[in-house]
C-alpha cells in the first residue's frame, strides 16, 4: 500500500493530482491518507509525527512524506528503506526520525527525473511516480547514500507539542512510555 502525508490541507487539488498519477500506475494499490494538516512548512515538527505513525505501518508500505519548504531548490530527494517499509521525500530531516524508530535503514539519493519537473510539486512529479516505481519493486534511480545532509542531529525525541488535532489532544514530539507488564 501507498501512505501519503504531507502538509498540503485537506481541501485543494494537491492530493488528489498525486492520487491521479499514482493511480495511472497502480490502478489497484491501496492508497491512504496518514496525515494532510501536518505542520505547515516544518519539517522538524513533522518529522516527529510522522515517526510516532511508523510502528503501524504493515511491512511493505510505502510512505510518501511531503512537507518541503525547500521545494525546488538544490535539496536532494530522498528514499529510505527501513523496517521492510520505504519512504520517499525530501532530504529536509522529515524522513530522519521515521527511519531510526524503524531501525537499519538504507538511505538512497533519488537520481531518477521526470521529463517534466515542476519548481514547486515534487510530491506529484517526482515522489509520487518514485514511489510507484517502488511499489513495483524498482529501484532503478536510486543510489545509496551514507545519510542523509539535513536533521541528523536531531534528538531521538522533541520535548515540544508538535500538534493540536481537531479534539484538542496535544501531541509531543515525545515517544511513549514502555508499559510494564
Amino acid at each position: 500500500m501507498i501512505l501519503l502525508f504531507t502538509d498540503f490541507g485537506w481541501s485543494g487539488p494537491y492530493v488528489g493530482q498525486m492520487h491521479t498519477v499514482l493511480r495511472s500506475t497502480l490502478p489497484q494499490m491501496p492508497i491512504i491518507e496518514l496525515m494532510h494538516d501536518a505542520p505547515a512548512f516544518n519539517a522538524k515538527a513533522s518529522a516527529y509525527l510522522l515517526a510516532a505513525m511508523a510502528d503501524h505501518w504493515p511491512v511493505g508500505a510505502v510512505v510518501i512524506a511531503v512537507v518541503d519548504p525547500g521545494v525546488g531548490s538544490d535539496r536532494r530527494p530522498l528514499a529510505v528503506h527501513a523496517g521492510g517499509r520505504w519512504l520517499i521525500g525530501p532530504d529536509n530531516g522529515l524522513l530522519i526520525p521515521a527511519a531510526r524508530a524503524l531501525e537499519n535503514a538504507e538511505w538512497f539519493e533519488i537520481t531518477w527525473r521526470p521529463e517534466r519537473l515542476s519548481r514547486s510539486f515534487h510530491g506529484r512529479d517526482l515522489f509520487a511516480p518514485v514511489a510507484s516505481q517502488i511499489a513495483k519493486q524498482d529501484r532503478s534511480g536510486l543510489v545509496p547514500l551514507r545519510a542523509p545532509s539535513a536533521g541528523h542531529d536531531w534528538p531521538l525525541e522533541h520535548g515540544s507539542v508538535i500538534y493540536e488535532d481537531g479534539y484538542g489532544n496535544l501531541i509531543t514530539g515525545l515517544r511513549p512510555a514502555k508499559t510494564r507488564p
